[in-house]
Parts: structure tokens; C-alpha cells; sequence
């Protein structure tokens, strides 16, 4: 009887340690779950996405580590916020899987384009910098002063980027897109046209002008650009008070003059902008 009665207390024991089992891990799940800023407060961590060959915004340097101003920014706004911030170099074709799906980055802070389709999809925050997307080139005999001027010029840009967008929604796309080539990177694209693949890199101007003035200003920037071309930061389409959050941040870096010197360390001016789209 008394082996019994021992034997039902540990039955009884493993099943309450099986049901505290249990009860940890749903509530674990539920923490993996919780949404917005409360997630990354929970985790102690900000996961921001970029493509790490995107000079000035976010690239490697000599020793392989990454600068640029958008990783200036986002650390400066991290510890307005009060958390950490790591970066992970993703495909850009797979950024929306990355951000929504598996989650493995909260935000893609780096450049990114103010688009129709990303005001859809994404909980933007408001526009911090302003671009254009201009075409270059190391022609000398090429000259582009309207949209008619690109007529059988050969052109190269980056797949998925916005200046292919920009092309694709303008009134000229139907007559150039033949003599348009995607190339995974803008250093390929760049590459092509040292080659003389193609004639002109289509191309974000913050980013062609970096690259000119490390290559000793080869480069012409053509009279005709397909238009400003404005950044945000791009977070999951449900967590808008992370969007909110950046914002704010970026609003006291902007009043305490933190914005500016980044910006003049990297682009010579004071170009960061804090507005609605």
C-alpha cells in the first residue's frame, strides 16, 4: 500500500511538471508572438535588413565591416531608443520574406524608396533624406537632356531597385526597356559600363555620386533624371509603433544636431529631412 501510495505521488508529480512544462512554452510562443515595439523590447534588439554593397548608405569598408550613413543613423537612433541595433546583409529580392515572414529582421533601413507599393505593404516611417534617380555615365559623347535622348542608349541598373521602378512608371519605358539590363548589384551595373556593356548606370544619386568621387569624378550626371526618388524606413505593415518609434528618434537627432553631422560626414551637407509622403 505504502509502495502505492509513493508511486501515485510521483505520477502525480510528473504530470504537474509536465503540465508547468507545458504552461512555459505557451507562454513562450506567446512571447515569440507579441507584436510591435513590444517584441523588440523583449528581445533587447533591433534587426535591421540592408544590402551591404549600397555605398554610402550601408557597405564594407577595407576591413570588411560595415559604414555608411544609414548605419551611423540607425546606431545614433538605437541608443536614443534604448536598444540595441544589429545589422544583417540580406538578398534584397528577399527582403519582404526576411521582414514578415520568418522575421529574422524587424525593419530594412537602408535606402529604401518611397514607392506606391511600399506605402501599401509596409508601416513606413515618415521620408529622412531625399535622392534622385539620375543616369551616369563615362561617355563622353553621350548627352541626355530629355526623355527622347534615350533612344538606343544602352542602360544598367540593380534588380528590384527603385531606379528600375522609376523607369518602369515612366512614359518612356516602353521604348527603352529593351536596351535596359538588371544586374544583381549597382557595382555590377558599374562594372558593365567600365566594361562598355552597357553606355549609363540608371542609379540613386547619393549613391553615384560616392562612387564617382572614389573613381575621380569619370562620371557625368546627365541634364535628365527620372525624379526624387525620397527614403523611409520600412517595418512590418502591422507594427506601426515601430515605424512611430524610429520616427521619434529620428526627430531628436534631428533637434540635437546629431542628424546633421552624419549627414555632413558622408554627403559634405546637411540633407536629412523629417516629412510626411
Amino acid at each position: 500500500m505504502k509502495k502505492l501510495l509513493v508511486l501515485m505521488g510521483c505520477l502525480l508529480l510528473a504530470l504537474g511538471l509536465m503540465a508547468g512544462c507545458g504552461g512555459g512554452g505557451d507562454a513562450q510562443t506567446a512571447d515569440s508572438d507579441t507584436p510591435g515595439w513590444d517584441y523588440i523590447v523583449d528581445k533587447g534588439e533591433l534587426v535591421i535588413g540592408l544590402d551591404d554593397t549600397f555605398a554610402p548608405m550601408g557597405f564594407r569598408d577595407e576591413n570588411n565591416e560595415l559604414v555608411g550613413f544609414d548605419i551611423d543613423l540607425a546606431k545614433a537612433a538605437g541608443e536614443v531608443l534604448g536598444v540595441n541595433v544589429t545589422f544583417r546583409p540580406i538578398d534584397w529580392d528577399a527582403k519582404d520574406m526576411e521582414l514578415s515572414e520568418t522575421k529574422t529582421i524587424d525593419c530594412i533601413w537602408n535606402g529604401m524608396s518611397v514607392l506606391p507599393e511600399r506605402i501599401e505593404n509596409y508601416a513606413l516611417t515618415k521620408k529622412y533624406l531625399n535622392n534622385k534617380i539620375v543616369i551616369m555615365t563615362m561617355d563622353e559623347a553621350l548627352n541626355i537632356e530629355a526623355a527622347e535622348d534615350l533612344a538606343g542608349v544602352t542602360l544598367g541598373t540593380q534588380v528590384d531597385s527603385a531606379a528600375l521602378e522609376k523607369m518602369q512608371e515612366s512614359e518612356v519605358w516602353d521604348t527603352i526597356q529593351d536596351n535596359v539590363t538588371e544586374f544583381p548589384t549597382y557595382d555590377e551595373a558599374l562594372l558593365a559600363m567600365q566594361g562598355g556593356r552597357v553606355q549609363a548606370i540608371v542609379v540613386d544619386q547619393v549613391l553615384g555620386e560616392y562612387k564617382n568621387a572614389n573613381m575621380g569624378g569619370v562620371m557625368r550626371v546627365m541634364p535628365f533624371d527620372f525624379g526624387d526618388d525620397f527614403y523611409a524606413i520600412g517595418c512590418r505593415k502591422a507594427d506601426t509603433d515601430v515605424a512611430e518609434k524610429i520616427n521619434e528618434a529620428l526627430q531628436t537627432l534631428i533637434d540635437n544636431g546629431k542628424a546633421a553631422e552624419i549627414s555632413e560626414k558622408w554627403f559634405g551637407t546637411d540633407i536629412v529631412i523629417l516629412e510626411d509622403y
